[in-house]
Order: structure tokens, then C-alpha cells, then sequence
């Protein structure tokens, strides 16, 4: 690239970019400044985009246009400006334009506020992280600048603590050999830590900053992607050409944890960045009643039309029959042909009818929405005291879809879990220790316990029985159990004056150390080839020999040491499943442990089994001489050692189980349970690994043991199968016509199932993202089949086959996916099910799960506002869902249906009067309390199956409607054709009113029969409609307003003469009853025939079959025992390494980067404390 003309930078993106084509200098603004590319027409931008970031949707000049352009997406807008043209037409005019214009501005006012003070809070946020203060390489010294300051080829120095702004390279650090430590809960959810590691020439070289600030190193490596765990790439500096991979990468949005300081080479900023790669675009999310009254808009444009024009027809006709009949009028006529009356009648039947979508409708939601979004924030049950967090509802166009939830997609850590990890129980040579066990702390731990250290925080193991036993070193077991716990492990110590700090690769690691620690068997130090702990006070000096790394296979790690009096022992932890099957023998005691191991499972507790051995220095010698032989191979070096660990991890002798709990928030099972009640299916999607996910599944019941887990392997026959059955049906149906079998090889159809699969799985099936496809993978082999040749049918047939059978199942747990996956499970739900979701999350992971789903609730937590500032919906705890859905939800669905339903017959009971007028004128337009609802969740299915407003109800709304107009019309109209009374002479306008008060009255008995529960506030609304009604007919027929403006009021007196006649008031009372009793009468038929409404059904269907309680029992098979492993270890392999290398250990009087150490005064206090998206 060093040859290649800048200018011609557009002319290569036209053409499909070559694998590696992104080239960074280091210290060399100028040149990634000169690169252009074309992303629009001709136009070009930056190939290298700058740091800042910008999420949110308007500008000054782009807010009034774009806004406009969105709002006039709902065909009520487009219908209301349609009339208010055909209004500035004064010979069809009905009614001075304006005076439509005015209400109709009004709504796209609040519509746009709305949206105006959402878009500022994203800019505000956007405005606080581009802010945030960093140091870069600016000539030969750091200086203080900010986030949006950072180009791609600068140099950056993070401080401990700090997030970081930009995916960078590693170029070295104050630790040894350059080691990093970062927490990546903002991208995978994982809050363990993990190393990255500069490259040695890097880290010897790059000393000081003057040799960081001559650095002149050129990466060159892939496009910026979306990928978040793979980087490739290589480092050209003085002649050589060294490897990168992700190991060396930094990514935006990491913390630097137990690091003072590191300097990194940017590689990819701002948008570019992977996170934000993952991040997603804002969605415009409409209801699914809004999607429903857009089509019904349609429908009823179309359906008025119809009318206007057979009106139009029939009125050109009766003009051409008046006209022949009346031949003295003809003068009248000279200029009016009957096609030209008819013409100008189509359109004022237009106008005259348009009130079928009556725009006062829109306005009245707009404020339904309001005050139900008043009543989530309002709500004292949703607000969490503890931080003085209440609910909040961020958007107020959303509430009703609140009630027809189908799927929740939820992250796991901070959302599910706490994240805090608490020594709790463990079984010592067939004793069980620890809360709950009989055998708890009755009084406060004292000063007895010399050898903790002063203000140093005790575990939660606080068991009496535990520590005496401790105390009086009596059971050789227990001691050694307490020894591996204080010996096996990777920790870091650090002491801070009078304490010890300990710097933990696992939350487990450290309350098992910790838990070791408050026993007496204190963690102290550790070197290269020793460790030395505490024993009761007495400190002892370990060397070790071996140290066997933990993975994801092997599921166990051990250390080979030699105690002071010279013996060697092996101790291990791990798995159970791993661990009992090395067991030199079973006896009683084992037997007891596996017991309890069943009885932790049932508590959800993650376990881990702890195991040792003597080994003699026969043995040692030749296993170790093997070891180091394999150490040093080229080929096969994994598959020797992992020979060799297993060799040596056998025989080995049960000491206990760990039991540590993964605290949950408060109230998850249960909401969990509820929801499931409700028919709502719960998905977790989390970075985290399967055995974590897996006991968070358990812990918080969404799996349970009656339930079948489908792993990878199993999907994949499943998947098969299903490719069977279509290829074989292929030839008499349309591809993927079959459906997906629903049954696992050898089980029942009815048996409970349980999907848990990884992201990689996800990439391989459905080839997502940015993943290369391999024709040679198993599951690949099948995709073409007879009809579907087209690549993008093919994957629409595998996504449809995947989706349908992840649906079917009773949970679903993804583990290891990306923010750009989690995006995808819900697109693919919305996609093939048509299902209305909800995500909720608490990180800048979840933010493109969050925007995606139909609602988005965002967690106030522990990783910053991310999701808040993206969400619809703001929550504290995840228990607060099931009052936001099963209530807030519900009750909301159940106003807007019943608002519809009512408005719609209100306006064609009184508009449908207009037209039987125009055949006889010549043709010249709650239900329960919220506590029942949480009792009875059954009752939100009536949201998800659109049983409250649908097709069917609007037309027996209509028809309904239609009926009240018919009766109030034609009885009035046989009333007045005799032109009798003491008063009325027949005149229009005391018809007019009679048959206006007979349809208002009619529809106010209506709502008055449709209430059930009756508040003051009801009582009120119900006497102010009459009221006003009253009001404005006295104030429109008034003299005085006759005065002002004939052509408008042109009814003076009207009501004050008709409604004093006795006998209109017979005519309008005999009007009520009509259109009252078919109401009255089937409401009659359905209370003596026994007939139920739904939610009668459901109560007593829950009263009759209640829902068995899920309780935790242990017996899955799994490995060679019946019994569910309840193993969970969020652990990174590699930890091992480091230790025994001496890459991680800081020794006395030497500085691990030379003389390279940060100068100046602290950071500025940044502008937000959060985590980067």
C-alpha cells in the first residue's frame, strides 16, 4: 500500500475488498487523514473514521424534516391532510380549513416533542462519553485531550481504572512482561478477568516515552467487522513482521483492572470500533394496534369512497328526476347539470364522511398514552428504595404493546444475576457445613480468629461448626480440604498496609480464597516455583512443581507442590462429573458427598469437588521429565500435555465439595414463574459460558429437571431430520412446506425441552454476521435442496427450520454471543413468528437487543446507562417486569381496545344518521385489580392472542354502530313525517337534534353498561359528556352566535324548542330503548346461559388446575451418575501459564518496563462515570 496513489482510494472500493486492507501507522495522522472512500453516489468520507460517536437520530437542520417524514408513515396523517385539502375547496366545503389544521398541528406537536426530548438525552449522552478525558502521544510527551480528540495510528495512555476509548493495540504495560488485566462486562457480560499480553519486542523495546513516541510500527489487518472474539492481523517494525490476534487487542468499552498503566496503538475508532459495530440503528417501533388502525385506515378510505361515490351516482340521478318532475325550477337549475351535481357531491360526501376516522381519536390516545405512562412512573411497587430508583417509561407510545408480550429476551449478568459470589455450604468427609445446615454462626464472630488480618471483610461461610473444627486441626481431611483452597488457585496478593488484597481471574476463585482465609489458611504470597500461605497462624512455604491448567474440556485444574517435610501432593478442583469418575475408590464417605452434590444441585449452588493425592518422587521424576519433553514439541504439544495432566490426575482421593451461590436478584424465580404463567416465553441471551448460564437457568427456573436439554448435538440431528422430511416431501410440496418435527429421536412429543446452544453454533447453522460460509461443514451439506438453489432461500429455509424449533421449546438459553447475535435471535423471532418481544438488559451488550425488539426495557446497573438511554421502558429490578407487564400492560391493552371499540361505534352511530339522512334529502356525510391480575397471570393471553380488538370486533363494532344510527334516524324520521306536537312544526333542525340526543344518549347508556367498576372519576366523565353536550348546543344555537356568524350557526334555538316538546322526548326515550335492549339482551343471554368471559374462563380454569410449584430435584443424567452436575466455573484458561512463566509476577527492586512510567498529575474528572457503548 505504500506505492498507492490516496486519490485512488474511491476507485477501490468498488471493487470487493482484498482480506487484509486496513493499514495503521503508527504516530502518522497525515497519512490515514489522505484515504478516502465513497459511501453515497459520488460522495466520499474518511476511510480511517474519527473517535467520536454519534447515536442519536436529529440535528438542528435534519430534526423538522426527518420527523415530519417519520410521522407521515401513519396513514391517519396522510388521510387528515388529504381532508384538509379537499377543505380549501370552497364548493365542497364543509368547514373553514384551518379549523382542521389547528388539531392536527397540535399532534404532530406532542408527537414531536416527544420524540425531541428523547433525542436530546442521546445527545447528551453522546456529548458525556465523546468528553471523557484520555492522554494521547502528542509530538514527545502524553497530554490530557478527549475521546473525540482520538484518530486511527495515535498512541494512547490508559490509567488504571479507566474505560477504554478506542479498539487498540497493546503496545506494552506497567506490568510484567506487559500483561493487561481487563473486565469485558460491557461486551460479553463476563466480569472475570482477562489478561492481554504485548508483544515481547514491543515490550522490551518500548521503555520510555521517548522510544514510545518514535515508534513507527505499521499494523495491517482485516476491514473493521463486527466480529468481538477474532482479530487478525501483523506488526511490521524494523524489517520484521511479527503475528497479532486478539490476545494483543484492547477493546472500546473495557475497564483496565489491577493494571496501573499500559499504552496502546489505535486500530480501529469510533464507529469503526467493534462495539459500536455491534451497537445497531434506532428503530421506529409501532404498536401492533398501531399497525392494525394503519390498515384499517385504509380500509376505510376505500370503504368511504365507495359510499361517496354510489351517494354521488344517486344524487346526480335524483337531480335529473327533480329537474324533469319540477320544470318551473329549471331556472334555478340553467347552470347545474346533473353530472356536475353529482361530481361536487362526491366530493362533499368525501368531506361529510371523513369524520369516519375522526383525528379527536389520535389526540385522545396521545393522552391515554400520557396518563398510563403516569401510572408506571407512579407506581410505588415498581420503585426500588434502596437506590431511590423508580420505574420510568421513557416512551409513551408503547404502553398497550406492554400487554401482548410473547417472547422476553433477557442478558444474564446484572439483569438476572447480582454477580456476586458467596461461599455458602460445603461437605468435608461426609459433613455438610454452612447456612441452612443446622450448624450456623448463632453468635457474631469474634476475636478469636487471630490470623485474619485487621479490616479485612469476612466471607458468608459464617458456620461455628465449620470454624471450631478449623480451629482444633483435628481431621486431616479437613485440613487438607482447607490446603487446596488456599494452594490451588491462580490469585494474585497484594498487601495494602495492613490487609491483603487479592486479584482474582473468577469471582469464584476469590470466595474460595476468601473462604480459606476466614478458616485460617491465609493466602500470603506466591512467587515463579512457591507459595506461601498461613496454616492457623503458622506460615508455610509450598514449592510448586506443576502447575495443570483449567480449560473448558478438562473442566478441572491442579497443582503439584512439595510441602515443607518434603512430600509431593497433587490437589485438583473441578467438575464432578470429571472428578468422581478418578477416584482411587467409592466408600461411605464418597457415597454421602455425592448425596450432597444432589442436595447443592437442588439449592442451585455452583459446586465444585476437591480432590489430592500423594505422589512419590519416583513417579514425579519420570513424569516430569515426559512433561518437560512435552512442553518443547512442535506438533501435538496440547494433545501430549493434556496426556500427560490426565495421566497424572487419577487415583486421586475425595476430599469435599465447595458450594458458592450465584446471588440472584431479588424476586427473579418467581417473576419467572409468572411470566411463564402468563404464556410468555423467556430466552436468555448471554457472553457468559454454558455451565454459568446453565446454573442461572436452574437458579432462577427457567430450566428445570423434567425438562429435556437439547445441546449442540442435538439440534444438529434435529435439524437433519428436518432436512429428511422436506427433501422427501420436496417433490409433492413447496420447499419447507413441512413442518419442523417436533420430536427428539426416542422421547415424547409432550416432554418439556430446554434449547441451549453456543454463538458459534448460531454462526455455523444460520452463517450470520460476517462469518465466512464452509461448504464442507455437516450441516452445510444439506442446504440445497430441490427448489431453493438461491443462497438467500437457502438460509431463509435453515433460519425458518432453527427458529421453529427453538420456539417449541419451553426455554432457550444462547451462550457466547455477541450484541450483533443477540440483535439477530430477536429479528429472527419477530421475523418468522410475527411474535411481539420485549429485550431487557443492563449493559452497552444488550443495546442492539434492546433496540431491535418490539419493547426495550433497560436496567438501572451496575454497567453503566447504556440501556436506560436506549430503552422504552426503565426498571431497577428484573422482578419489576412481571407488575410492568401482567398489570401495567394488561390494564393498558384493555383502555385502548375498550377506547376503540367505543369511539368507533360512538362516530358511525352518529355519522352513519348523515347518510339515511341523504336518502330521504335528494342525496345533498376496567376490569380486575392488579393484584388478581398478578394472581391470575393467565389472564395476559388475552393480549398475545388480540382477543380485545381485532377484525371481528371492529365489524361488530360497526355493525353495532350502524344499528344505533338506523334506530335513532328512522324513528325519529317516522316521529316527524306527520309534523305533530305542541311545539315542533318538523323543521330540520329539530329532527336534527332529536336524532342527535337519541344517539348520544344511546351511546352513553352503552359505556354506562359496559363499566364495571365505577369510580367518581367514571361517574364524572360520564355526567360531563352530557353536560357538555348541553353546554355547547346552548352556546352554538344561541342567537348571539346566529348573529356573529349565520352561515355557520345556522340552528338558533333548535334544542331549546324540540327538547321542551314532551313529545320529542317520548320520540328520543322510545329511541334509547331500541338501541338499548340488543345490548341488554345479550348480556341477558349470556349471564343465564352460563357463558363466561375470558377472564371468567381463566380464573377459574387456574382455580381448577393450578400450576405445579417447579421444584429443583437433581436427576439428569450426566456423565456416568444420575444427576444433574450443578458445576459452574467462570474461569480463563492461560492463568497457569503466566504464573509458572513468572510473566505475571513483579519481583523486588525491579520495574517490569524499564523506565517507562507515566508522568504529570492525575486525570480530570471524567463527565461520566459509565462504561463506552
Amino acid at each position: 500500500m505504500d506505492d498507492r496513489d490516496p486519490a485512488s482510494g474511491c476507485l477501490h472500493e468498488k471493487k470487493k475488498l482484498p482480506a487484509f486492507t486496513w493499514e495503521v501507522r503508527a504516530n502518522n495522522r497525515s497519512y490515514h487523514m489522505q484515504f478516502k472512500k465513497k459511501f453515497a453516489f459520488c460522495l466520499t468520507k474518511k476511510k480511517y473514521a474519527g473517535n467520536a460517536i454519534k447515536t442519536a437520530k436529529y440535528n438542528i437542520l435534519t430534526f423538522l424534516p426527518l420527523n415530519l417524514y417519520e410521522q407521515f408513515h401513519r396513514m391517519a396523517n396522510v388521510y387528515f391532510v388529504f381532508v384538509i385539502l379537499l377543505q380549501t375547496i370552497p364548493e365542497i366545503s364543509t368547514l373553514p380549513w384551518y379549523t382542521l389544521l389547528f388539531p392536527l398541528s397540535c399532534l404532530l406537536t406532542i408527537r414531536a416533542l416527544r420524540d425531541l426530548i428523547d433525542d436530546i438525552g442521546r445527545h447528551q449522552s453522546d456529548r458525556n462519553i465523546n468528553n471523557r478525558p484520555c492522554e494521547i502521544l502528542s509530538g514527545k510527551s502524553f497530554r490530557w485531550q478527549k475521546w473525540c480528540d482520538i484518530c486511527v495510528g495515535d498512541i494512547v495512555r490508559l490509567r488504571k481504572e479507566s474505560f477504554v476509548p478506542a479498539d487498540m493495540l497493546l503496545l506494552c504495560s506497567s506490568e510484567p512482561s506487559s500483561l493487561c488485566y481487563v473486565e469485558t462486562a460491557d461486551i460479553d457480560g463476563e466480569t472475570n478477568l482477562k489478561f492481554r499480553q504485548a508483544l515481547p519486542v514491543t515490550h522490551r523495546e518500548l521503555t520510555s516515552e521517548g522510544s514510545v513516541a518514535a515508534f513507527d510500527g505499521r499494523v495491517t489487518c482485516e476491514e473493521p467487522n463486527s466480529r468481538m472474539h477474532s482479530f487478525t492481523g501483523t506488526l511490521q517494525w524494523r524489517g520484521e513482521t511479527y503475528s497479532l490476534d486478539s490476545e494483543r487487542i484492547l477493546l472500546r468499552g473495557c475497564k483496565l483492572r489491577n493494571t496501573n498503566f499500559c499504552y496502546g496503538l489505535v486500530i480501529y475508532a469510533g464507529f469503526d470500533s467493534k462495539i459500536m459495530r455491534n451497537c445497531g440503528k434506532i428503530k421506529r417501533k409501532k404498536t401492533k394496534l398501531d399497525r392494525m388502525m394503519d390498515r384499517l385506515v385504509i380500509i376505510i378510505f376505500l370503504v368511504l369512497l365507495a359510499m361517496s361515490l354510489c351517494l354521488a351516482i344517486a344524487s346526480g340521478f335524483w337531480a335529473k328526476t327533480f329537474q324533469e318532475k319540477h320544470t318551473y325550477l329549471s331556472a334555478l337549475y340553467k347552470h347545474t347539470a346533473p353530472a356536475k351535481q353529482a361530481f361536487f357531491s362526491f366530493w362533499g360526501f368525501a368531506i361529510l364522511l371523513s369524520i369516519i376516522i375522526p383525528m379527536s381519536m389520535y389526540i385522545t390516545f396521545e393522552f391515554i398514552y400520557l396518563v398510563n405512562s403516569f401510572f408506571i412512573n407512579w407506581d410505588l411497587e415498581m420503585y426500588y428504595a434502596v437506590k431511590d430508583i423508580p420505574a420510568k417509561a421513557r416512551s409513551t407510545s408503547l404502553n398497550d404493546q406492554l400487554g401482548q408480550i410473547e417472547y422476553i429476551f433477557s442478558d444474564k449478568t446484572g439483569t438476572l444475576t447480582q454477580n456476586i459470589m458467596s461461599f455458602k455450604k460445603c461437605c468435608i468427609n461426609g459433613t455438610v457445613y454452612g447456612l441452612g445446615t443446622g450448624r450456623e454462626n448463632k453468635q457474631p464472630l469474634g476475636s478469636g480468629l487471630t490470623w485474619s488480618h485487621r479490616g479485612e471483610k469476612m466471607s458468608d461461610s459464617n458456620d461455628v461448626a465449620l470454624l471450631e473444627a478449623a480451629r482444633r486441626d483435628s481431621d486431616p481431611v479437613l485440613r487438607e480440604f482447607l490446603r487446596l483452597l488456599a494452594l490451588c488457585h491462580t490469585v494474585m496478593v497484594e498487601e495494602r498496609g495492613d490487609q491483603l488484597v487479592y486479584q482474582a481471574a473468577s469471582p469464584d476463585e476469590e470466595a474460595l480464597v476468601l473462604a480459606a482465609r476466614d478458616l485460617g489458611y491465609v493466602f500470603l504470597s506466591r512467587t515463579q516455583d512457591t507459595i506461601t500461605i498461613s496454616e492457623l497462624g503458622v506460615k508455610r512455604t509450598y514449592e510448586v512443581l506443576a502447575m495443570l491448567d483449567f480449560n473448558s474440556d478438562r473442566k478441572r485444574m491442579s497443582v503439584l507442590v512439595r510441602d515443607p517435610q518434603g512430600t509431593i501432593r497433587l490437589y485438583t478442583k473441578g467438575a464432578d462429573t470429571v472428578i468422581l469418575e478418578r477416584l482411587r475408590s467409592r466408600g461411605p464417605s464418597e457415597t454421602f458427598t455425592e448425596r450432597a452434590l444432589d442436595r447443592f444441585a437442588e439449592e442451585t449452588l455452583r459446586t465444585l469437588c476437591l480432590a489430592s493425592k500423594v505422589v512419590s518422587e519416583a513417579e514425579y521424576c519420570e513424569w516430569s521429565r515426559r512433561h518437560q519433553e512435552a512442553s518443547i514439541l512442535l506438533q501435538d504439544r496440547v494433545w501430549q500435555l493434556d496426556s500427560l495432566y490426565e495421566e497424572m490426575e487419577q487415583n486421586l482421593e475425595l476430599l469435599g465439595v465447595t458450594a458458592i451461590e450465584d446471588k440472584l436478584q431479588d424476586g427473579v424465580p418467581e417473576t419467572i414463574q409468572l411470566l411463564k404463567l402468563g404464556n410468555i416465553k423467556v430466552w436468555v441471551l448471554t457472553g457468559d459460558k454454558q455451565e454459568t448460564a446453565m446454573n442461572i437457568g436452574y437458579a432462577c427456573k427457567l430450566l428445570t429437571d423434567d425438562m429435556e436439554i437439547l445441546e449442540e448435538k442435538e439440534v444438529s440431528e434435529i435439524l437433519e431430520a428436518h432436512r429428511v422430511t422436506n427433501s422427501r416431501s420436496s417433490s409433492r410440496k413447496a420447499p419447507g412446506s413441512g413442518r419442523l418435527s417436533q420430536q427428539h429421536p426416542g422421547t415424547s412429543c409432550h416432554k418439556k425441552r430446554a434449547l441451549i446452544i453456543s454463538g458459534d453454533f448460531l454462526d455455523k447453522i444460520l452463517h450470520t454476521g460476517e462469518v465466512l460460509m464452509k461448504k464442507e461443514g455437516r450441516l452445510w451439506q444439506w442446504l440445497p435442496c430441490r427448489g431453493a438453489t438461491d443462497p438467500q432461500e437457502q438460509g431463509s429455509l435453515v433460519e425458518k427450520a432453527f427458529v421453529d424449533l427453538a420456539t417449541s421449546c419451553q426455554a432457550v438459553i444462547c451462550c457466547r454471543v455477541t450484541p450483533k447475535q443477540k440483535a439477530l435471535i430477536v429479528q429472527l423471532v419477530k421475523k418468522h413468528k410475527k411474535a411481539t418481544t420485549l429485550a431487557i438488559g443492563d449493559g452497552a451488550n444488550d443495546v442492539n437487543m434492546i433496540k431491535t425488539a418490539d419493547i426495550g426495557v433497560g436496567i438501572s446497573g451496575l454497567e453503566g446507562m447504556q440501556a436506560v438511554q436506549c430503552s422504552d421502558y426503565a426498571l431497577a429490578q428484573f422482578s419489576y417486569l412481571q407488575r410492568l407487564l401482567l398489570v401495567h400492560g394488561r390494564w393498558a391493552y384493555l383502555r385502548i381496545c375498550k377506547f376503540l371499540r367505543y369511539f368507533f361505534y360512538k362516530t358511525f352511530a352518529g355519522l352513519m344518521a348523515q347518510v339515511w339522512f341523504a336518502f330521504h334529502s335528494g342525496f345533498t356525510a376496567q376490569d380486575v385489580s392488579a393484584k388478581k391480575s398478578l394472581e391470575f397471570p393467565e389472564l395476559y393471553a388475552i393480549g398475545q392472542q388480540d382477543e380485545l380488538f381485532n377484525y371481528r370486533i371492529f365489524g361488530v363494532t360497526l355493525l353495532h354502530g350502524v344499528s344505533t344510527s338506523l334506530a335513532s334516524f328512522y324513528i325519529a324520521l317516522w316521529a316527524f313525517k306527520d309534523c305533530v306536537g305542541s311545539k315542533v312544526v318538523g323543521d330540520y333542525e329539530s329532527f336534527s337534534v332529536t336524532v342527535a340526543t337519541s344517539a348520544l344518549l344511546s351511546v352513553l347508556v352503552e359505556i354506562i353498561l359496559d363499566t364495571k367498576h365505577w369510580t367518581a372519576l367514571s361517574f364524572l366523565m360520564v355526567t360531563a359528556s352530557l353536560l357538555l353536550f348541553c353546554l355547547f348546543s346552548y352556546l352554538t344555537q344561541s342567537i348571539d352566535a346566529f348573529r356573529i356568524a349565520p352561515a355557520i350557526f345556522r340552528f338558533p334555538d333548535a334544542s331549546q324548542n324540540a327538547l321542551t316538546d314532551p313529545y320529542v322526548l317520548l320520540v328520543v326515550l322510545l329511541s334509547l330503548v331500541v338501541n338499548t335492549v340488543p345490548s341488554l339482551t345479550v348480556r341477558s343471554y349470556h349471564a343465564i346461559t352460563g357463558r363466561r368471559s375470558i377472564q371468567q374462563k381463566i380464573c377459574s380454569k387456574a382455580r381448577r388446575e393450578p400450576e405445579p410449584s417447579v421444584e429443583l430435584r437433581a436427576h439428569v443424567h450426566r456423565g456416568s451418575f444420575r444427576r444433574r452436575s450443578s458445576y459452574a466455573f467462570s474461569h480463563q484458561e492461560g492463568y497457569a501459564g503466566l504464573i509458572t512463566r513468572g510473566d505475571s509476577l513483579r519481583t523486588k527492586g525491579t520495574r517490569a518496563t524499564g523506565g517507562l512510567h507515566p508522568q504529570g498529575a492525575a486525570p480530570p474528572s471524567p463527565s461520566c462515570h459509565g462504561p463506552s457503548p
